[in-house]
């Protein structure tokens, strides 16, 4: 059986999350409030309503409470604006005890009973008695988070190595596992500096076209294969992947041979012959003096039993 769900967004570029809009009227871009694990929020439809199987669900959906009304908008960008006055506070305090934390962001719950602080820092900060502080001058539940690299740069912005803004600022909802494996599939220089998004970690794009390597790099022959082409045999050169091309070298006249490009579709893939299978030898055994011993008692047997 199918339900009907929506997907919220409390963040410009975030994750989407599955709400059962019962039977309110509500369409993508609407505004919308809702009860999630850190309390009631305010969010944006991201996805208008659609069915999905029930098999589907993994976990119980919650309801959307209701659309968001004009003193709803209101409430949300005075909180916004408490926000940026929360900041200097926290970066107050924690000086104050002589904590090294980084503060990259803070959020209130729409229902303004929890104040969430995300920072950074080198290792494991002991903040307990920050909170302690932060609770008596907000008055509200404090909550420290401290996050990655990757998640920083997906709040601060900036500009990738092709000059455009980050995809984690931009469109990216999720992080997806990068591999220095595909870098070497995608032949790309193994330069980190190259390879590398402003975060320090390896460009979320190479996930992008990773798929279609992999699906074309099976039907590739091998470098040093002999392969047909339309003007003989010859050994495989060079591979380029993303135009499903092989660079093939060609034994010419005089010993001369010549690089040639064939498309991957004008070319078969030479059958090797079979190697004849060797017959297994027989295991030798270890220990020869082992042997001659038992070749003795064998010998001082039969010459007694003669006897």
């Amino acid at each position: 059986m199918a339900k009907s769900v929506v997907g919220v967004r409390f963040k410009k570029v975030g994750k989407i999350y599955y709400f059962d809009p019962q039977n309110l009227e509500v369409e993508q871009y609407d505004h919308v409030i809702v009860e999630t694990v850190r309390g009631v929020e305010y969010g944006e439809v991201a996805l208008g309503p659609r069915e999905i199987e029930d098999d589907l669900i993994t976990a119980p959906i919650k309801p959307v409470i209701r659309k968001a009304t004009d003193k709803d908008t209101s409430d949300f960008e005075r909180l916004k604006r408490k926000e940026i006055e929360a900041k200097d506070i926290f970066i107050e305090k924690a000086k104050a005890h002589k904590l090294e934390m980084k503060l990259i962001d803070v959020e209130y719950t729409f229902d303004k009973k929890k104040a969430i602080f995300y920072f950074t820092a080198d290792g494991r900060v002991d903040f307990r008695d920050l909170v302690k502080d932060l609770a008596a001058v907000f008055k509200v539940r404090i909550e420290l988070r401290q996050i990655g690299v990757r998640d920083e740069a997906k709040i601060f912005k900036g500009l990738g190595v092709c000059g455009r803004t980050t995809c984690c600022a931009q469109w990216l909802g999720d992080f997806t596992p990068v591999s220095i494996k595909m870098a070497k599939e995608q032949n790309l220089s193994l330069n980190s500096t190259k390879i590398s998004g402003i975060c320090g970690r390896l460009l979320c794009c190479l996930t992008y076209e990773q798929e279609f390597y992999e699906e074309v790099t099976k039907k590739m022959p091998r470098v040093g294969q002999q392969v047909i082409t339309p003007d003989g045999e010859g050994e495989v050169f060079k591979l380029s992947i993303l135009e499903e091309t092989v660079f093939v070298k060609m034994q010419l006249e005089k010993d001369e041979t010549e690089v040639r490009k064939y498309l991957l579709a004008d070319i078969q893939k030479k059958k090797q012959e079979k190697k004849p299978e060797r017959k297994p030898e027989r295991k030798r055994e270890k220990n020869p003096k082992k042997n001659l011993k038992k070749a003795k008692k064998i010998n001082n047997c039969l010459a007694l039993n003669q006897e």
